[in-house]
């Protein structure tokens, strides 16, 4: 812990001699210390681990960080600083923004103590949880197809993207450990997780100091690869790691024109800008919206998952005759966190609840909302819980299994003996002993001691976060059927129609 503080205090040295502050003051006296004077870093062990905390009272909407340009960890500022690599870039230039980011990124990396970013690189997480690092395992553990699918598209990218980047990287020669696929998927979770906007490069860049914002859902009040390897080239500790209605908005979000609603470039001032998105007492914890995302979306790019996301949804299969019956896109009728039916899905399925020669006669009402009739109302509800159950039904666990499997994981995480060990396979059995099984977790003689290796430990973290994920979907999925039926029990006994037919 010591060890830790004294990094962490390099680095806010570092960041002050780079003109980084959190001063309101435009050029302020030298400092040993970015920080102070409206931010500190601070611990929250139930909400995100390491983050930065109010200094003192901040007003919404006021400035809390500024990092100018020349601190800002870009494609831009390294081509130009080395000549060696600009030349070897200008021959790959097929290759994306981002492909580009990474591979500069590892340069630096080997570049190791010459680098005038060591500090600060020394510091980044050396393991990361996005869906690109997940195993077969824990990819199967998502257990919902999409999610599955997801994660097999996260690793496929990652790898093709390496593969098509291997030759820019042997021409700079960079070390043989940093060529491999999992320097590259850490590095590529680095700029996934840690980027910002910049209008210059859609790639992003990164922000030292500003990176440590933990995340808080836009609408609110308010992160490991499992590189086991990874201390041989990265040694030193790390530093962990930022209610819609857009039903109407059919348009899938840019990530990265979104990836950051609480701070920006701002010209005027060459720097990167940070604000207050509340209002906060000193202690409190300052968090960062990165955009609106889902959580396997949040997953997927940062290695985490919020409990209470407001921007989640769980989609379900319509029949085709569905979508042709009504104008809304299909990323617009999803089942909300909350379990109820999007704004969308709620008329689409109305609509299609209605004999085909009265649609039009009801269209209107349809879309702006309106019950069509109790009977209509009622068919609906019964179809959405009827899917709901068939969803869960049709998964291998049950909410209530997800629940004993992460307590079943923690017990794992805090055993000592194989006696200890046994008797949590005796209590849970299943999927805890594929895991086992898996990274050849043995029980051996009575009372020895057990050890679970790093990598055991990481494929164990990102286990629990593919459980965490399948438990809040089919929460959402049990919250839509209870919305369902507590509707049909609050409709009216009559059949007199709400909108505008029987």
């Amino acid at each position: 812990m010591e060890e830790e503080d004294e990094s962490l205090e390099k680095l806010l040295k570092w960041a002050a001699e780079m003109g980084i502050t959190d001063s309101t003051i435009q050029n302020p006296s030298c400092s040993r210390n970015c920080l102070g004077h409206s931010l500190t870093v601070s611990h929250f062990p139930e909400a995100g681990g390491r983050g930065l905390a109010a200094a003192r009272d901040l007003t919404k909407g006021e400035l809390i960080l500024r990092v100018p340009k020349t601190a800002l960890f870009t494609t831009e500022c390294l081509l130009k600083s080395d000549q060696k690599l600009s030349l070897a870039v200008n021959r790959h230039l097929f290759l994306s923004p981002s492909q580009i980011l990474i591979v500069c990124f590892l340069y630096e990396v080997g570049k190791g103590k010459s680098s005038r970013w060591y500090t600060y690189l020394m510091l980044l997480p050396r393991c990361y949880e996005i869906l690109a690092t997940f195993g077969p395992f824990e990819k199967q553990a998502l257990q919902v197809d999409d999610a599955i699918w997801a994660a097999e598209k996260a690793v496929s990218k990652a790898e093709s993207e390496w593969k098509q980047a291997i030759k820019l990287m042997e021409e700079l020669k960079l070390k043989p450990q940093l060529l491999s696929f999992k320097a590259w998927l850490w590095a590529s979770a680095t700029v996934s997780s840690r980027t910002m906007h910049i209008s210059w490069d859609e790639a992003g860049c990164l922000c030292p100091v500003g990176d440590l914002f933990n995340y808080a859902a836009p609408g609110e009040g308010e992160e490991s690869i499992g590189i086991e390897d990874v201390e041989g080239w990265m040694p030193a500790p790390c530093l962990p790691k930022g209610d819609t209605t857009d039903v109407l908005d059919s348009e899938k979000f840019n990530d990265h024109l979104h990836r950051l609603t609480d701070g920006r470039f701002e010209e005027d001032v060459n720097s990167y800008c940070f604000y207050a998105r509340n209002n906060y007492k000193r202690g409190e914890q300052v968090l960062l919206s990165y955009g609106t995302y889902t959580n396997l979306e949040l997953l997927e790019h940062y290695g985490f998952l919020l409990n209470e996301n407001p921007n989640d949804k769980v989609f379900i299969s319509l029949e085709p005759g569905m979508y042709s019956c009504c104008s809304w896109s299909r990323e617009s009728q999803y089942i909300d966190q909350n379990g109820k039916p999007s704004f969308a899905l709620l008329s689409a399925l109305r609509l299609w609840m209605t004999p085909v020669n009265q649609r039009r006669s009801v269209g209107h009402l349809a879309y702006s909302g309106h019950q069509l009739s109790v009977d209509n109302e009622i068919s609906v509800m019964k179809w959405l819980s009827n899917n709901c159950l068939c969803m869960l039904n049709s998964l291998p666990t049950s909410k209530e299994e997800d629940a004993s499997l992460l307590c079943a994981i923690d017990k794992i995480q805090d055993i000592n003996t194989a006696m200890e060990l046994k008797k949590v396979l005796s209590d849970f059995g299943g999927e805890v002993c594929t895991f086992l099984e898996n990274y050849d977790v043995q029980c051996r003689q009575r009372g020895a001691k057990l050890s679970l290796s790093r990598k055991t430990k990481l494929s164990m973290q990102r286990w629990k976060l593919a459980i965490q994920w399948r438990l809040r979907y089919k929460k959402t999925l049990a919250d839509c059927i209870s919305y369902c039926d507590y509707t049909v029990n609050c409709l009216p006994n009559d059949n007199v129609p709400t909108g505008g037919i029987k």
